[in-house]
């Protein structure tokens, strides 16, 4: 579970971004909220809360030099606390995606989770590290770092869990996340940023071209679980092999597309350790965006559930396909699924693990 050095080197001989943070509010139990934003030579701009580590904003310029913000998220912290349910750009654990029936068993101990989507366990249950408030520390080369410890028990998790998050904007408009986590007990993780990306900056996003290196994906049942199979994409719309816009066919008539109500599946990034995983580029304003991480896995989702009820930034409505997610991560219900990759961490083995999301114009 530890990534590969080649990553850790990538994007280390480019220089860093400026780092100011500020006061932004407070929690309900009167914690200070601080905003910390990244600037680097070529505009792009990158903001991060303490609270749920939510990559609030990403300010990026298109092919004419116009720079807007390019992900979904609010002006204000209030509606952060409001609307937790789309994770709009949230830090995800201890467990990101679904853990089937809330539940699953270790070294012979079966844990009970949190049920916070329907039966089943979404993004570490009610109470996850997208709602606490996350330490914050500068670091000398411009990056932010954020600590929290998940208690023994936590939503239903087993395990002292120490976490980490760290973020870096460089002047090649790569902004990196770092994971790191320690136990005192054996446990399981998956940490993932739920950032929903439109390069065009409004409107639905099925125009945007997207390319997913991975030739299988997990299939789901009825609660959005993984069956366990590890279907070929050929022949099937989720084949991405080859740029392909996000609205090509995500209306087919195929049963995985009518489960998820169009794209909200895990694919297994082909490869080992630091590798390309993922590419989008927006025809009209040449945005691009791609992928690199040293997960196994990548969530592809596409807004399906977000419904218009939810004004964002400068009171626009979120419609359905306002936005996708890119979420590296091992693959949902790990723990209930031997024959994935395993997510269990021991106190005598840190987990690692680094994603990067570069930004550039075509």
């Amino acid at each position: 579970m530890n990534a590969c050095a080649a990553i850790v080197l990538l994007g280390a001989l480019t220089m860093r971004a400026e780092t100011k943070h500020s006061l932004l509010g407070k929690m309900p139990s009167t914690s200070p909220v601080y905003v910390y934003t990244m600037t680097n030579k070529n505009h792009v701009e990158v903001s991060i809360l303490t609270y749920g580590g939510i990559v609030s904003d990403v300010k990026t310029p298109d092919r004419n030099g116009t720079t807007l913000s390019i992900v979904l998220g609010f002006d204000g912290l209030l509606d952060y606390f409001d609307h937790p349910q789309p994770f709009f750009g949230a830090l995800i654990g201890r467990y990101a995606n679904r853990i089937g029936g809330a539940r699953f068993t270790l070294n012979g101990v079966a844990y009970k989770l949190d049920p916070n989507d329907g039966a089943n366990s979404l993004h570490g249950g009610s109470h996850g590290f997208d709602k606490v408030n996350w330490t914050a520390r500068d670091l000398l080369d411009g990056g932010v770092e954020l600590t929290y410890l998940s208690r023994d028990g936590e939503g239903g998790y087993p395990g002292n869990l120490k976490a980490t998050a760290t973020y870096h904007l460089n002047d090649a408009n790569e902004l990196r996340i770092d994971y790191a986590a320690t136990t005192d007990k054996a446990t399981v993780v998956n940490l993932t940023n739920h950032s929903y990306f439109n390069l065009k900056g409004d409107g639905d996003i099925l125009g945007h071209i997207v390319t997913i290196n991975a030739d299988r994906f997990t299939p789901v049942d009825s609660g959005l679980i993984p069956t366990g199979e590890l279907r070929d994409v050929a022949d099937t719309p989720f084949d991405f092999r080859k740029p392909t816009a996000i609205g090509a066919r995500i209306d087919q008539s195929d049963e995985q597309l009518k489960l998820g109500k169009g794209y909200d599946h895990n694919w297994v990034v082909n490869g080992t350790g630091p590798r390309f995983a993922a590419r989008v580029e927006e025809p009209t304003t040449g945005r691009v965006l791609e992928v690199l991480t040293s997960q196994p896995g990548i969530q592809f989702y596409t807004g399906n559930f977000l419904d218009g009820t939810i004004k964002g930034k400068a009171g626009k409505a979120y419609g359905s396909r306002s936005g996708f997610c890119l979420e590296t991560q091992h693959f949902p219900d790990s723990p209930n699924k031997p024959a994935f990759p395993s997510t269990v961490l021991k106190p005598s083995e840190p987990f690692r693990s680094a994603t990067i999301y570069k930004f550039s114009i075509k």
